[in-house]
């Protein structure tokens, strides 16, 4: 079984030097990597160099497509059984590829997809990022990281197919944000098996500050009404929750004005489960009031993408949009 590990690369060497570093310390040997550098302006090619002779290594450079088309220019060019997907900001603990392989090779998959984890060298914030991404009070009881959800979606930041899945479905499509759902749900349509392999885990390190990941939750409110547009019934009540959420701030404000002050608590709710959360599974206090803040920058995020989107495309009956563009990687 050859593994093809396609990577999108946008002004990311360092990220791209922890993770090609994490390779070297993979125990299974029948792979290949293969780095597509999307436009950048800072260049991973020294970083290619460095490990070149020690891993098997590809380097591609080509114009800026976002990440969807990105991974289609590195599939045609890789020689695997198994297309393997990974976010150039993330690190792979030493088993992972034994592990994929042992797990894949005992199943009927066709699709897969993995967890993923904070690492103890993450930045406090990166730390609360990754608590709140996974957290049942946010938006993370949704991005499929549980078997909860009644059809397995893979995202793309720890994902992979069958050479076979992409003849038939041609790959994925050129929505720069939401594309890894769209590819799940195309791969579902098109009659094949997704899974998660929860052993099959990896260190994210998503994004370095608040700001940040406020424009990528935002643009994830955006394409989950895309995504409803190009595949209608995918849109499930749990993904408007982040946008009643924020609906209801201001409706709890006038009920504290005219009708009784408690019901100015009522938004505030969530930041004790974040904090008792964030402090828990960080073992610090610190992190888990930074949980706080990440969590509501994903409600409102999230939130706010959703209804605008909702406004634009099903009140005004626009097409299909998305927003910080440039941001995608950042």
């Amino acid at each position: 079984m050859l593994f093809s590990a396609i990577i999108p690369v946008y002004n990311r060497p360092d990220e791209v030097r922890e993770l090609l570093n994490s390779f070297t310390k993979q125990s299974f040997s029948d792979y290949e990597i293969i780095l597509v550098e999307d436009g950048s302006s800072i260049s991973s090619n020294e970083v290619f160099q460095a490990f070149e002779g020690i891993l098997p290594v590809k380097y591609f450079q080509k114009t800026n497509s976002g990440p969807g088309q990105s991974r289609n220019f590195g599939a045609d060019r890789a020689e695997g059984d198994w297309f393997i997907f990974l976010d150039s900001d993330c690190i792979l603990p030493e088993n992972y590829l034994d592990v994929l392989s042992k797990k894949l090779s005992n199943s009927h998959l066709d699709a897969f997809g993995g967890p993923d984890a904070g690492h103890p060298d993450f930045s406090p914030i990166q730390k609360a990022i990754s608590i709140t991404m996974t957290s049942f009070l946010t938006t993370g009881g949704i991005r499929g990281g549980s078997e909860k959800m009644d059809t397995f979606h893979p995202r793309s930041f720890n994902m992979g197919f069958t050479r076979e899945v992409y003849n038939v479905t041609g790959g994925f499509s050129k929505l720069r944000f939401g594309e890894d759902i769209d590819m799940s749900v195309r791969i579902l349509k098109a009659g094949f098996k997704t899974g998660l392999i929860k052993e099959a885990w990896v260190y994210h390190k998503r994004r370095t500050s608040l700001n940040k990941f406020f424009k990528q939750v935002y643009n994830s409110g955006i394409a989950r009404i895309n995504l409803q547009k190009r595949h209608p019934g995918t849109l499930k009540a749990v993904h408007a929750l982040p946008a009643i959420f924020v609906l209801g701030i201001p409706v709890c404000i006038l009920m504290g004005i005219f009708l009784h002050p408690m019901f100015y608590i009522l938004p505030l709710l969530p930041a004790l489960g974040l904090l008792i959360e964030g402090s828990l599974k960080a073992g610090s206090v610190y992190i888990g009031y930074l949980t706080i803040a990440a969590g509501y920058v994903q409600l409102i995020g999230y939130g706010l993408g959703f209804i605008y989107a909702f406004y634009k495309r099903y009140l005004l009956g626009k097409g299909e949009f998305d927003a910080f563009r440039n941001n995608f990687y950042d």
